[in-house]
C-alpha cells in the first residue's frame, strides 16, 4: 500500500488531466492545437505502448491493438502471491464484473495484469482466475518485466520512488477509461462495487446505457449515518463476506470468503483479533484453523489489510451487531442471547 501515497510520475500526471472534460482539450502534441473532444486520438496508438502481453488462456495480444483501441477498460496490476491489497482488488471486481453481466466482454473489458511475470506465468493466473470463479470476458495478462512497467509508467500507476520496483510497494490502484473519448480515471480497491459499475457501464459510455427502473433516484434509499466498522465492513469485507447472507452473491456463484453470521460466538476472540492483524503470518505458522478455512475456500488467502487495533473492535463490534440483528429476524420470538 506504500505506492499509493506516493509521487505520481509526470506521465501519470497528464493522463489524468483530462478527467477534467469542462476544461480545455489537452495539446501536448506537437503540431496543430488538438480539437476539443479530440482526446481519444491523443492518447491512441503514439501514447500507449503496444506491448506484446499473454492471456491466462495462453493467447498472445497486443495491449493497444487487441486490449483497449476504442473500447471501454478496467485495468489493474496485481501478483498473484501479493498477502494484502490484490485478492481485496480482484474480489472487488468479481462483484463488478456480477453486476456488469454479459457486458463485460462485450462492450466492457476487464485486465488484470501481472507485475511478477516470472512467477505469474499463464497457468498460474488461470489457476489464481478459477480460485475466484471468474467469468468470461475478464482476462488476466503477463508479459515482459520492462515492457510492463512501461504500460504502469504510461498509465500513471507507477511511482519513481526508492524501492518502488519492489512487488510490495506497487500501486494498489487501477484505472478505467475510455480510450475512443479519453477519458480516464484511478479506480481505488475500496471502492463500491456498484458505483464502479455504473462509472464503467455508464459513465464512461457517455450515458447512453439506458439505467435499470431500481436503480432510479426516486427508489433510492434514504442516507443514514454508519459506524466505523460498517464502512469498513462495506470497504474492506464485503467482497468476499456476508453475515447472514442476506447479501448473497449470485446464485450458482461460489463465494470468495465464509458467511460471517456468529462469528464472534463460534470463533475465539483473541483468535479472530489476530487474524484480522495478521492472517498471512498465521498461515505461514501453519495455524491449524487458518489452514482449513484455505483450503476450504478454494486456496483464496484472506489478505493482510493492515488493520489497527481500533478498526479490528469496531469491525467485530459490527459483524456481532449485524448478525443479532439478522439471528432476530430470523427468529423474532426467540430471547436474545
Amino acid at each position: 500500500m506504500q505506492g499509493e501515497r506516493r509521487k505520481r510520475t509526470p506521465a501519470g500526471i497528464v493522463l489524468l488531466m483530462i478527467l477534467l472534460p469542462i476544461v480545455a482539450a489537452p495539446t501536448a502534441r506537437a503540431g496543430p492545437v488538438a480539437a476539443a473532444g479530440d482526446a481519444g486520438s491523443i492518447w491512441g496508438a503514439d501514447y500507449f505502448p503496444n506491448i506484446p502481453l499473454v492471456t491466462h488462456e495462453g493467447k498472445p495480444v497486443r495491449f493497444f491493438d487487441d486490449l483497449i483501441k476504442d473500447k471501454v477498460v478496467a485495468i489493474n496490476f496485481i501478483y498473484t502471491s501479493c498477502p494484502d491489497v490484490c485478492p481485496l482488488e480482484t474480489a472487488l471486481l468479481r462483484e463488478v464484473q456480477e453486476i456488469l453481466g454479459d457486458r463485460v466482454g462485450r462492450d466492457v473489458f476487464m485486465y488484470s495484469i501481472s507485475i511478477d511475470p516470472e512467477r505469474d506465468t499463464p497457468e498460474v493466473l488461470r489457476r489464481y482466475a478459477e480460485k475466484f470463479d471468474v467469468a468470461p470476458g475478464w482476462l488476466f495478462l503477463t508479459g515482459k518485466k520492462d515492457d510492463v512497467t512501461l504500460l504502469r509508467r504510461k498509465l500513471g500507476l507507477y511511482s519513481d520512488g526508492k524501492g518502488s520496483d519492489k512487488l510490495e510497494a506497487h500501486s494498489v490502484s487501477g484505472i478505467i477509461g475510455n480510450q475512443k473519448t479519453g477519458r480516464w480515471m484511478r479506480m481505488s480497491p475500496f471502492e463500491n462495487p456498484h458505483i464502479m459499475a455504473t462509472q464503467i457501464g455508464s459513465w464512461l459510455h457517455n450515458w447512453k446505457t439506458p439505467g435499470r427502473k431500481e436503480q432510479d433516484y426516486a427508489n433510492a434509499p434514504k442516507v443514514r449515518t454508519i459506524s466505523k466498522g460498517e464502512s469498513l465492513f462495506r470497504s474492506r469485507c464485503a467482497a468476499c463476506h456476508t453475515v447472514g447472507a442476506k447479501d448473497a452473491a449470485t446464485p450458482g456463484k461460489k463465494p470468495v470468503g465464509p458467511d460471517l453470521l456468529g462469528v464472534t460466538r463460534k470463533r475465539d476472540r483473541a483468535w479472530l483479533t489476530r487474524w484480522l492483524a495478521e492472517p498471512d503470518k498465521m498461515l505461514a505458522e501453519k495455524d491449524p484453523l487458518a489452514v482449513a478455512l484455505l483450503a476450504e475456500y478454494d486456496n483464496v488467502a484472506m489478505p493482510n489489510l493492515r488493520l489497527g487495533d481500533v478498526e479490528i473492535r469496531a469491525l467485530l463490534a459490527y459483524i456481532e451487531e449485524e448478525g443479532a440483528g439478522t439471528e432476530h429476524q430470523r427468529h423474532p420470538d426467540e430471547p436474545d442471547h
